[in-house]
């Protein structure tokens, strides 16, 4: 039998580990260092992720375990990324997450790793970093909150701080109502409670093969979350022992598998990006065009905000992931496993549906037609993304006139008084990876007031950015190339005429090509373009990719395994 990872610091009688032992002893029993795993929890619990507050528990109930299956459980709290928080924007920093995730697994003694994450960004920079490293690797996602009501009705947080925030713009909505609402939404521990980023990943880790089977949107309060933690602590120890990475199960079927249950669950859009990232660290091979050739025909099955009506709870109880991937089954790769070593499809077993009004049939979907739609034209040579299950069909085939912002500055300071039809088309540039810097979630702009007074309640958006997944509308989003990478979005002119169609993958804007090639950027636009001088953001400026590659920087796509053969003594 070889000797384990850890053991290369711990094993044997000589100085380097003597120091390794004695350090770490502190309180462990005297078998700690006879061979037995040690498994690093990497744990993004922090005061300042909301989302993430409760995982120090749930780190407990891991450890509990380990120590039950034979490890040696070690909490390391790990970069978090709070996306109500942090500014300019949490994207800015998966990355970097990532980067620092990675370098800590590969350079302490650990064989596997229980990576704890809920927010947005924390378990994308998670998968990426397991991924790079390829130790046995296994998500616990920490959950979505429970259902806040307001005057009777159920609040999707997310969703309707937009939805409310526009109606006290358009005068329907008092100010002290909206305020009287903020203490309503956030009613337990746990992430969004929609179907925005959060709870996308935390189902698609589960697709992906990488939790437990039956565990992903398990609510935050709910003491089954707790069982499950407990018994994936049991389950890593197994991995090791079996030699189970990452890179066994994250394979390009498990990718294909995830982007159908993206699309049948009415998903985020944010999850283009993330899993282009993750699998860019497996090398598996994945592309934006991806998403459009297997995901665009699947039904939107799961009744939830943004794209429905219901929240992540009432999916729960409705029967949860495995209902609805049960409904899609037969497009399902049979031969994707998770990290029990069996396929997916097995896991499913017989899940039923208990709620016909939440999770949908195949026979009568909430939309026929639901996954992501990858655009191209000469307004985005190498794509744009839309959601066509958050989007107004009567949007999706649409000819209208540009009005350019050139920053969000300039939004703010021109929208109020803007004075537009509906037909208008609203273009955000300079959000993207280099140029704000981070890409943020701004795509969704605000409607000026003017029409929303007048009822109006969507317009075709198209930005650089991207959104909240708990947002909605007719926006195009993740446009690339960015405008502060040279791309035509730059070019634009308020009054050019812009041309969307869904249903032929296009996005134009109706000029000649010589006409545009001949125009300069925006001196306006290219001030507000970000120009950081150090630090994070000089390095990230200077090496991320573009939306439709996943965003990542390109020294860190691949995988450099877990391997460190210097001593540090």
């Amino acid at each position: 039998m070889s000797r384990s990872r850890s053991a290369q610091w711990y094993a044997g009688s000589d100085r380097n580990a003597y120091i390794h032992r004695a350090w770490m002893r502190r309180g462990l029993p005297s078998g700690a260092f006879d061979g037995r795993p040690h498994i690093a929890i990497a744990n993004t619990a922090s005061d300042l992720t909301p989302c993430n507050m409760h995982l120090n528990e749930v780190a407990e109930h891991v450890k509990r375990g380990v120590w039950e299956a034979g490890g040696v459980p070690l909490n390391l709290p790990v970069v978090s990324l709070g996306e109500t928080n942090v500014r300019p924007t949490a994207m800015l920093w998966r990355n970097m997450a990532a980067m620092a995730v990675e370098e800590m697994l590969r350079a302490n003694p650990i064989d596997g790793v229980v990576l704890l994450g809920g927010c947005d960004k924390t378990i994308p920079a998670l998968l990426m970093a397991a991924s790079s490293v390829d130790l046995p690797a296994v998500v616990v996602p920490g959950g979505p909150m429970l259902t806040g009501t307001f005057r009777g009705v159920p609040l999707g947080c997310g969703t309707d701080v937009w939805r409310l925030s526009e109606e006290v713009r358009a005068g329907t909505l008092s100010q002290a109502d909206f305020l009287r609402s903020e203490s309503s939404m956030i009613r337990s521990k746990g992430h969004c409670n929609t179907m925005g980023t959060a709870s996308t990943m935390g189902l698609l880790a589960e697709v992906l093969g990488m939790t437990l089977p039956g565990l992903a949107g398990t609510p935050a309060p709910d003491s089954r979350l707790l069982e499950g933690a407990h018994e994936t602590g049991r389950l890593v120890v197994e991995m090791i022992a079996d030699g189970r990475r990452p890179s066994h199960v994250m394979t390009r079927g498990s990718f294909l598998n995830a982007i159908v249950a993206l699309a049948a669950l009415g998903g985020s859009t944010n999850a283009v990006i993330h899993l282009l990232a993750i699998a860019g660290r497996l090398g598996v091979d994945l592309t934006q065009d991806d998403f459009d050739r297997t995901g665009s025909g699947v039904p939107l099955l799961a009744d939830l905000q943004p794209a429905g009506r219901h929240l992540m709870d009432d999916l729960y109880r409705a029967g949860g992931l495995h209902a609805v991937l049960n409904e899609v089954r037969d497009l399902l790769d049979p031969a994707a496993i998770t990290v029990t070593g069996r396929p997916l499809v097995e896991a499913l077993g017989d899940a039923k549906v208990h709620d016909r009004e939440v999770i949908r049939s195949r026979r009568q979907p909430l939309q026929q037609d639901a996954g992501i739609a990858v655009l191209y034209g000469n307004l985005a040579p190498d794509g744009a993304v839309i959601k066509p299950a958050a989007a107004s069909p009567h949007l999706l085939q649409h000819r209208g006139p540009a009005v350019v912002f050139d920053s969000v500055e300039d939004l703010h300071a021109r929208l109020d008084d803007l004075d537009v039809t509906p037909d208008a088309v609203l273009i955000l540039r300079g959000c993207g990876p280099k140029g704000y810097p981070g890409m943020p979630e701004v795509s969704n702009l605000p409607l000026p007031p003017k029409l929303l007074a007048q009822g109006v309640r969507d317009m075709v958006r198209i930005c650089d950015g991207r959104m909240s997944g708990t947002a909605y509308g007719t926006v195009i989003l993740h446009v690339a190339p960015e405008a502060a990478a040279g791309g035509p979005l730059g070019l634009v002119r308020t009054g050019d005429m812009i041309i969307l169609d869904v249903e032929n993958r296009r996005l134009d804007i109706d000029l000649p090509a010589d006409e545009l090639a001949a125009r300069q950027p925006s001196p306006e636009m290219t001030r507000a373009f970000a120009h950081p001088e150090r630090g994070w953001q000089r390095l990230y400026v200077d090496t991320v990719q573009q939306a439709n590659t996943g965003a990542d920087l390109d020294f860190l796509i691949g995988s450099s395994g877990d391997a460190v053969p210097r001593e540090s003594h």
